[in-house]
């Protein structure tokens, strides 16, 4: 990769996307320094295995930026965080650029574009709150539309490492010679990536030809390729010189180039990012892109709202097809305004352009090709706006107008069909759909795939059914946000207090005053346990059940005992739901740590009860 090739960068961070810059930025060339504020980080003896050349130094300490040309920055650092700030600031002042792996990944991908004509379609997906279960199930879809995919980001592997294992098992190598006309190549074909130019009110010019290395062919009057006649034959009567000038000018289509084939290079890239990972990221174009969602999380790095929706927004380049979730304010206004381009001649309009918008939610689409929710005669629909025939008025009578896009409602599958339960996981399958379709899969076989995906471990995952109870973890749950969508997604499909619910655990300073209606709503008892027990606490009080009643609350020590109590306020036909909102690390080893104890606890109660587990 020649962008990297002879320069010394600088790595903050030996995590596992420190380590994984090390070894892509040693493949291509570099000279690779990395430093970690501990000192013995875990990576240590893996980065000396296999980057030997590679310094490890002790502490930020910004003296390490002589001579370095590029600081790649792992995602987990906080910039404003003291023993950080100062490198990073110095780097600024002498002008080296700061950097991290998603757009190290981006130049990545530029440069194999010319140096091997791979351009793959790529997919992103950010949002606080479903990121793992839409880009798994967007993986999912867009495989069973028959394309080779690589998954990657936050969801693990990193993204470097993945691709960087693809090319070593990739046997295709072009000549050095043929790098041009194969980029040229992919240029040219559909079916490699093109991104979508933005839609105008007035249609845009066509593409310019490839260019080749022949000289350039003469251009008659009109603009068509001129070819003189040649080998006139003299048998032909009349056939001279001034014939052959008056003869019609032949119109001559170069024929298409061949495009290179890969056996193990994805041919779509699905990627989880986190705000984290886009913040400050450069010259990322994904083909399309959502923003799931944004609410309170991870403020003790971005330190407001404000920036943390920008970060997030980053995913969104400036060809993206923008997937936005129209059920949700902040995403909605990450939306542009139409740009208007001046012609620059003297009585021809101004063109206005719109950026390639597809929206999703959990109501009827209002535009062409937008995707939601409807329900018919009690069953809710997935289903997809198309235009309808121009011809037909939707109004009824003489002066019916038509509206500004007239569509008709295609229905994909009944919401009860999908294997993930909850509405939220509705709405993550519309923006799954919605991505795939945006680089051109077909909606059938995808339709199958969304049938068969059973979601992801620990997130919003049935994990048995003891005495009518369903029993739901969703130990991923880790802030507000995603709890309060856990509870709206299951409620819509229970009666209003028919839950039984388990919060609590480290709530890294988060607004806990969101959960109150939800809970109002939808819960009959809830168990509180962790740190935060008693904040949470505190907010819920007074909070009324349908029926009238201060909602049950009771403080445990253990998840376990909070677990049986949880059960035992439950009645057939109800759900126990484990979404904490809170982060476990004060408790358990990690969320899933956690998980692991809610069901054990289960299975032990299903033991005493004589119920299989």
């Amino acid at each position: 990769m020649h962008h990297l090739r002879d320069l010394t960068v600088l790595i903050l961070g030996l995590g596992d996307s420190g380590l994984a810059m090390a070894r892509w930025c040693a493949r291509c060339g570099a000279t690779v320094h990395v430093a970690d504020t501990r000192a013995h980080p875990p990576q240590a003896a893996t980065l000396a295995a296999q980057v030997p050349a590679a310094a490890l130094h002790h502490g930020l300490d910004p003296a390490l930026l002589a001579g370095v040309n590029l600081v790649l920055k792992s995602p987990g650092l906080v910039p404003d965080a003291p023993d950080v700030a100062p490198l990073l600031a110095r780097a600024d002042a002498l002008g080296i650029p700061v950097r991290g792996e998603l757009s190290l990944f981006a130049s990545a991908l530029a440069d194999l574009k010319a140096e091997m004509g791979y351009v793959p379609k790529v997919v992103a997906i950010t949002g606080t709150n479903g990121k793992t279960t839409t880009t798994s199930l967007t993986a999912k879809l867009i495989e069973r539309a028959g394309l080779r995919v690589g998954l990657a980001g936050n969801i693990g592997p990193t993204l470097l490492d993945t691709l960087r294992e693809a090319l070593e098992h990739e046997p295709t190598r072009l000549p050095e010679g043929d790098a041009l006309d194969a980029d040229r190549a992919a240029n040219a074909l559909p079916e490699q990536h093109q991104p979508d130019e933005p839609r105008s009110d007035e249609p845009l010019p066509d593409e310019p030809l490839p260019e080749n290395d022949e000289p350039p062919l003469p251009v008659g009057e009109d603009g068509d390729l001129a070819v003189p006649a040649q080998g006139l034959s003299d048998d032909v009567d009349g056939a001279d010189a001034a014939d052959a000038a008056d003869a019609p000018l032949v119109q001559l289509t170069p024929p298409p180039l061949a495009a290179p084939t890969f056996e193990v290079l994805p041919e779509a890239w699905v990627l989880e990012l986190s705000s984290f990972q886009l913040d400050g990221v450069h010259h990322f174009e994904p083909d399309a892109a959502v923003v799931l969602n944004v609410t309170q999380d991870h403020l003790d790095w971005h330190g407001t709202m404000v920036a943390y929706a920008e970060a997030k927004s980053r995913i969104y380049g400036h060809r993206t097809v923008m997937v936005v979730n129209r059920d949700e304010p902040l995403v909605e206004a990450m939306v542009p305004a139409p740009e208007v381009i001046k012609s620059g001649v003297r009585g021809r309009p101004a063109r206005v352009v719109h950026r390639k918008v597809v929206r999703f939610g959990l109501d009827a689409p209002r535009a062409p090709g937008d995707f939601g929710l409807v329900v018919e005669s009690g069953m809710a629909w997935l289903v997809r706006a198309l235009e309808a025939d121009p011809t037909i008025k939707r109004g009824k009578g003489k002066g019916a107008q038509l509206e500004d896009e007239e569509i008709v409602l295609q229905r994909l599958m009944p919401a009860d069909a999908l294997r993930i339960r909850g509405r939220h996981n509705a709405s993550n399958a519309l923006a799954a759909l919605a991505l795939a379709t945006a680089i051109g899969c077909p909606l059938a076989p995808m339709l199958h795939g969304l049938r068969e995906y059973r979601g992801e471990p620990h997130r919003v995952e049935h994990v048995m059914t003891l005495r009518g109870v369903d029993a739901i973890d969703d130990s991923k749950g880790t802030n507000v946000g995603a709890t309060v969508a856990a509870l709206l997604g299951l409620g819509a499909d229970l009666s209003p207090g028919k839950l039984s619910l388990i919060l609590g655990g480290d709530g890294k300073g988060q607004d806990f005053g969101p959960l109150r209606e939800p809970v109002g709503r939808f819960a009959r008892a809830v168990a509180l346990i962790g740190r935060d027990a008693d904040a949470i606490g505190q907010v819920l009080s007074g909070v009324q059940t349908p029926a009238g009643d201060d909602i049950v609350l009771q403080r445990f020590d253990s998840l376990e005992t909070a677990t049986a109590w949880a059960f035992e306020q439950a009645a057939e036909g109800d759900a126990l739901l484990l979404s904490p909102a809170c982060a476990s690390l004060d408790m358990f080893r990690n969320y899933a740590h956690r998980a692991e104890v809610f069901v054990k606890t289960l299975q032990a109660l299903a033991t005493d009860l004589g119920d299989i587990a």
